[in-house]
């Protein structure tokens, strides 16, 4: 099915009856080519580009729950690509471009919104460290513009500028990040992969992966055994607990992420606002709703929602930053599963284990990833290369020491990054 204006208004003529799902629910096969485990936004972007990119559509999607019910659903939307350190900058500046063509590409209404995204810094130190960052955006070939007190007043009056222990300098300003709708981001990529040809399995988990003499040979599931050629792990929080399946242990701790949203009310931020000196980040939705967020809960937990103190602990920095939302009120908070790495960024590798491949890490970087993700973790999965712009997303690395990627420079602490 194609979506146009010319469909959606005859829909609107006739009820909406002529509808029709978007994507199968199609009973698990014997055998793949290829098995994904995991349904969100990365695991069904990989699917998509397998058969897109590379004409491998012989694959299956298994996802315990129903799909993108996980972390794709569970976030703050946002999209950018405003990281400073080789490896991580190549990346997401191609993940950027590929979210800036998704919409044509999928057929499919993403509600990608480049409304720019501001860092704001609160001391001189700050603004030399975003200045270097900004310069190192601008030489991969994105967009950086350095704003003193004035530029930020100019986009964004009602935050407060003048708080005695964290006056606002500045921010750096990168006007292609921005929003896109979560869900919809995993509905167009199930909708895109079921056309050509992908299966997607909802409630089917994972409880086994089988390997004989080094080589991966399928899985055991909750709708018994599946046979495959290779499989790929992309499970985001879980990473940990489906790699111990196949005898692995990652350099991974799962911490929880607590986000939020107000009642809506009228138009009062246009960008995307971090604040440097609370790990606090804030946007408007299209409906209203001021959607934001900050530090994880800082142990590590496979439950889906979050504690009181970190709620306390993110009110507390949204009012320091914008006291004139105080009065709005929070309509639901919900927690997402990080999977935290050691030095802050993801694996895509490989694994020493014959046909088994491995994605996760993504810390705070997941959604903006899923279109870069997906297109780098099809590339490896159908060539047994690295796609160029995640080839320093290696396993490896932290066994050897040799190329970490510290983009905080907070070290080897999972949950400080």
């Amino acid at each position: 099915m194609g979506y146009s204006a010319l469909k959606i208004f005859k829909e609107g003529l006739f009820g909406q009856k002529g509808w029709k799902p978007v994507w199968r629910n199609p009973e698990p096969k014997a055998e793949y080519d290829v098995i994904i485990i995991g349904g969100g936004g990365h695991g069904l972007s990989t699917a998509y580009y397998l058969a897109k990119e590379h004409g491998i559509t012989n694959v299956a999607v298994l996802e315990k729950g129903y799909l993108g019910g996980g972390n794709v659903g569970r976030n703050t939307t946002i999209v950018r690509a405003n990281y400073a350190l080789p490896g991580n900058s190549e990346f997401y500046s191609h993940s950027l471009k590929l979210w800036e063509g998704m919409e044509q590409d999928l057929n499919y209404n993403t509600m990608m919104s480049q409304r720019g995204v501001i860092n704001l810094f609160h001391s001189d130190g700050q603004r030399d460290a975003f200045a270097r960052r900004g310069n190192a955006m601008i030489n991969q070939g994105d967009d950086a513009i350095l704003l003193d007190r004035d530029g930020v007043r100019d986009l964004v009056p009602l935050i407060d500028f003048d708080n005695v222990r964290f006056p606002i300098y500045g921010g750096l300003y990168h006007p292609r990040g921005g929003t896109a709708r979560h869900d919809a981001v995993a509905w167009g990529y199930a909708r895109g992969a079921d056309q050509r040809g992908v299966d997607l399995i909802q409630n089917c988990e994972v409880t086994g992966i089988d390997i004989e003499g080094g080589v991966v040979k399928g899985v055991q599931t909750s709708r018994g055994a599946i046979r495959a050629k290779k499989v790929a792990i992309v499970v985001a929080g879980r990473s940990s607990q489906v790699a111990e399946m196949a005898g692995m242990r990652l350099p991974i701790e799962s911490h929880i992420l607590q986000a939020f949203v107000t009642e809506g009310i009228k138009p009062i931020l246009d960008q995307v606002i971090s604040f440097g000196m609370g790990h606090f980040y804030i946007s408007q939705s299209d409906k209203g709703g001021l959607v934001f967020g900050g530090d994880l809960d800082f142990y590590a937990s496979y439950a889906a929602r979050g504690n009181l103190p970190m709620m306390e602990h993110v009110m507390e920095a949204g009012m320091t930053l914008m006291p004139s939302i105080a009065k709005a009120r929070v309509l639901r908070s919900w927690g997402g599963i990080m999977d935290m790495s050691s030095d802050g960024s993801p694996i895509i590798d490989k694994t020493e284990t014959e046909g088994l491949y491995l994605n996760c890490g993504w810390c705070y970087g997941g959604f903006k990833a899923v279109p870069g993700s997906g297109f780098s973790y099809a590339h490896l999965i159908a060539k047994d290369m690295h796609h160029e712009p995640a080839s320093q997303f290696r396993l490896d690395r932290f066994r050897t020491g040799r190329g970490l990627m510290d983009e905080e420079g907070t070290g080897s602490q999972h949950n400080l990054h």
